[in-house]
């Protein structure tokens, strides 16, 4: 057995076969027995790398959603005697770890409140489990910034495992959300009937996300950290407060300082000369010619969202429109449209770009209500002059004020 273990291709291939097994429904204690001599040694980088071989070898991604509490209850033994990185405050792996601190504590406040609404079935207990699981919402700042920051930045070095994993938890915690506030927000009256419903969404959901308390801390952070380089935290914390935080500020001692460089007006003689009118630049429109600048400045003005994705799938451009519906950052760019999405959705994603790619269709279009708004969203194919598929353009337009607009308006307002 050490002279198996010590070979690292035949201990994937073992590991790999544990989940196999757990997959084909073989009880779990049963395969924990059979391979716990390797089970006790596995590292949190090779259970990443052998769930994402699975998938890579055909396993559908939900098959290992399902069972990926099983799966870390299989290596929990060795992933508690790993060693956590101290980090420092500021970084993103500590923001990410002091949120988890916090998010505990609002899940503590979230099962007081539905066994205090147990046992009361009232009005006030009700709004307070209300009160409590809003706030807990809020936590979804947290994943926002895994699946638009750090999940991107792990795809770029190849690993794909957790982001077509626990995107997935993701949603189904998401709708936990939604369905327990909807229940409280509903007419149906207090009942003990009522608080056991609600205990039945709130319980399933609580185990969720503090079962991704511990992968996000044994797993995925510590492949992080192992992948990432320096240059790439500093891009992911450029970024973060576009998403915002959990229950806490960002700490400031990362990254250090920088010295910045004597503005420009003290080192530069102040130019005396009128202002030259930029020339016209090298590309020549089909109606037109436009300087790349100005160009940039129509796509940011448009009233609409727009994201390129190119012929191979990967996303090129995304306009920073003032007010944007569905938040980019530049981390998506180089990205692949398929890892953009949730594993719920991506095979809708899939459809349109292989329709668009075949011709089947041109135009592809949904229309959602969204927070309280009315979003319509349109893929368009983009072909060059010989019919060819170069790519897909995805625009999205709030039309909830569009769709009040009566009769005419011929003036212009004061």
């Amino acid at each position: 057995m050490s002279e198996f273990i010590n070979n690292q291709s035949l201990r994937k291939e073992k590991l790999k076969e544990a989940l196999r097994q757990i997959h084909e429904g073989k009880p779990y204690q049963e395969v924990k027995v059979v391979f716990r001599d390797i089970l006790s040694n596995a590292s949190a980088g090779e259970i990443a790398e052998i769930e994402q071989a699975l998938i890579t070898e055909g396993l559908p991604v939900e098959d290992i959603q399902y069972l990926c509490d099983v799966h870390v209850a299989m290596f929990r033994e060795s992933l508690d005697q790993q060693a956590l990185s101290e980090m420092t405050p500021g970084h993103p792996v500590y923001t990410f770890r002091a949120e988890n601190e916090l998010a505990a504590l609002a899940l503590n406040d979230s099962r007081l409140a539905i066994e205090r609404y147990k046992a009361q079935a009232d009005a006030e207990s009700r709004q307070k489990l209300l009160d409590s699981v809003k706030k807990l919402k809020t936590y979804d700042n947290h994943y926002l910034r895994k699946e638009n920051l750090l999940f991107p930045f792990l795809e770029k070095y190849g690993f794909r495992g957790p982001s077509n994993v626990m995107w997935g938890i993701h949603d189904d915690i998401r709708k936990g959300w939604k369905q327990i506030i909807a229940t409280l927000e509903s007419n149906r009256p207090d009942s003990r009937e009522l608080a056991q419903e609600l205990e039945k969404l709130l319980t399933p959901m609580e185990n969720a996300i503090r079962e991704m308390f511990y992968k996000e801390e044994h797993i995925l952070l510590p492949n992080s950290l192992e992948r990432l380089t320096d240059a790439d935290w500093r891009a992911i914390h450029a970024q973060e407060e576009e998403f915002g935080f959990s229950f806490a500020s960002r700490g400031s001692d990362w990254p250090a300082s920088i010295v910045q460089k004597p503005a420009e007006k003290d080192t530069i003689k102040q130019n005396t000369q009128p202002e030259r009118i930029e020339p016209m630049s090298d590309f020549p429109l089909t109606n037109g010619d436009l300087t790349i600048k100005q160009i940039d400045m129509m796509l940011k003005n448009l009233p609409v969202d727009i994201t390129f994705v190119d012929e191979n799938d990967t996303v090129r451009y995304y306009s920073e429109t003032p007010e944007r519906i569905f938040k980019r950052t530049a981390a998506i760019i180089g990205r692949k449209v398929q890892n953009c999405h949730p594993p719920a959705s991506v095979d809708k994603v899939v459809k349109i770009v292989e329709d668009f790619r075949v011709g089947k269709r041109d135009v592809a279009e949904f229309w959602i209500q969204m927070n309280g708004k009315f979003i319509h969203i349109r893929y368009f194919a983009m072909r060059d002059a010989a019919g060819v598929y170069k790519g897909t353009l995805e625009v999205s337009q709030d039309l909830t004020e569009l769709r009040k607009l009566e009769g005419e308006k011929r003036l212009l307002d004061d």
